[in-house]
């Protein structure tokens, strides 16, 4: 996959974020590709997943596949 540029716009928060300070992350979905970063230190990298993944990955969340 090409670099991908997010603009800062373009991120945004889980809704529930607002009850667990300093513990989340931004994620902003375009059609070619999803940014995800730590809304702490927006610095730093962000990473990058293929429209593919992210649904494959959405998929495992809502199956509990990563409850603990």
């Amino acid at each position: 996959m090409e670099k991908v540029n997010f603009e800062d716009s373009e991120f945004s928060k889980a809704s529930m974020s607002q009850y667990v300070h300093n513990q989340c992350v931004q994620v902003a979905i375009r059609k070619e590709a999803i940014g995800v970063r730590d809304s702490k230190d927006q610095d730093k990298n962000t990473l990058v997943f293929t429209p593919y993944e992210w649904d494959a990955f959405i998929q495992g969340v809502k199956a509990g596949e990563f409850d603990i």
